[in-house]
């Protein structure tokens, strides 16, 4: 095996293998800020017409597809580590994952356009 930066490897395992580092960094960075904030405000934070309009147009955004390149990099860092992603979902059908691959395209050509 590898080593990374001299860890021991129970750290590695611990972290990188189980994907515990990206589950913490999701909830520093994404979680946080909006805790702090509910922290001080209570139900005010939630029972607002902005986050309303925040949780719409969230829904919004998901829906799009236009994140959906994340997926695509997630099987291509699965593929890459020899580890199949596992999912409790059902399989999809070929409607669906039309729908899905079309919103993979979509979302990766809005990236390259925005970078260029």
């Amino acid at each position: 095996g590898a080593e990374l930066w001299g860890l021991p490897q129970w750290i590695i395992d611990v972290f990188l293998v189980t994907g515990f580092a990206m589950i913490l960094f999701t909830c520093m960075i994404g979680q946080l800020a909006t805790q702090v904030n509910a922290s001080h405000c209570m139900l005010d934070y939630i029972n607002t017409y902005f986050a309303v309009f925040t949780f719409y147009t969230a829904m919004a955004i998901e829906f799009s597809g236009l994140m959906h390149v994340s997926y695509f990099i997630q099987k291509c860092v699965g593929w890459a580590a020899g580890k199949p992603i596992q999912s409790n979902e059902p399989p999809k059908s070929a409607v669906q994952a039309a729908f899905f691959w079309f919103r993979v395209v979509l979302s990766a050509a809005v990236l390259c356009f925005s970078l260029a």
